[in-house]
């Protein structure tokens, strides 16, 4: 992972999880036993994984945790919540209005782009999206 100047970094590996809690192509955060939730990777282990302090993880996990979508077991672990995938795309749609989407728009008038334009690039890379799942 590499991490950007302009988002503190337990914020930039909070957004990292959710996003790998969304995606889940490996099913990594799927539970095997409908009755119990997923399990997501201890503070120690994301910590080796990204080459970050334990702290700054504990930081995205509180993070994680103040939104709702994860929980922790004491002495077992932190879990994915039931309804965490929902709060990570709300919580990601929000940011994504409030924070990416008007220098999205800003780019745009400074190019003299149009909606129209964005809906074309956005249709042909769903298309190269949806090629690149089939294979």
């Amino acid at each position: 992972m590499e991490f950007k100047d302009k988002k503190g970094i337990y914020l930039q590996i909070a957004e990292n999880l959710m996003d790998r809690f969304l995606e889940d192509v490996s099913g990594e955060f799927s539970s095997n036993d409908s009755d119990e939730d997923p399990r997501i990777p201890s503070i120690r282990e994301t910590a080796e994984d990204l080459g970050v302090n334990p702290n700054t993880v504990m930081r995205s996990y509180s993070f994680l945790q103040e939104l709702g979508i994860i929980y922790n077991r004491r002495g077992i672990g932190f879990f994915l919540s039931a309804d965490g995938r929902k709060k990570a795309v709300n919580w990601k749609k929000d940011e994504f209005i409030r924070v990416e989407l008007p220098e999205v728009f800003k780019t745009m008038r400074l190019l003299d782009m149009k909606p129209d334009d964005l809906m074309v690039l956005y249709s042909e890379y769903n298309s190269k999206e949806e090629k690149n799942e089939v294979k």
